[in-house]
Order: structure tokens, then C-alpha cells, then sequence
């Protein structure tokens, strides 16, 4: 009889901590979708990857301004 008061208590544990994720899924869902609508939209003409390149030869990154000085250029 010990036993299956013990399962039954698991059981009980196991589906609260079942309700419990599920609340905390929602809530990070509703998050998510009121976080996404008060995000600016993104600029369609213009593609994300791209934006802020110019034609034309790029500056070189702050790592390598160091090798542009030793070479003189």
C-alpha cells in the first residue's frame, strides 16, 4: 500500500511541475509576440546583412590597423 501512495504522490508532482512549465511557456510566448510588436519594422529595401556597406573599398577592422602601419600603406 506504501507504494502506491508514493506513485500516486509522483504522479501528482510530475503533472504540477507539467502545469508549471506550461504557464512558464506561455508566458515567454507572450513575451516574445509583444516584445516582436513593439519592434521597429525592418527597412525593406535595404538588406539587414548589408546595411551600412558602401561601394568601393572597405576600411580595414580595428584588428588589422596595426598591419597597414608596419607595411607603410
Amino acid at each position: 500500500m506504501a507504494q502506491r501512495s508514493k506513485a500516486t504522490f509522483q504522479k501528482r508532482e510530475r503533472e504540477r511541475d507539467k502545469q508549471m512549465k506550461q504557464r512558464d511557456k506561455e508566458a515567454r510566448r507572450l513575451e516574445a509576440k509583444k516584445a516582436k510588436a513593439e519592434r521597429e519594422p525592418i527597412n525593406s529595401n535595404e538588406d539587414p546583412d548589408i546595411a551600412g556597406i558602401k561601394p568601393g573599398p572597405q576600411p580595414l577592422p580595428e584588428q588589422w590597423q596595426w598591419a597597414a602601419r608596419v607595411d607603410g600603406k
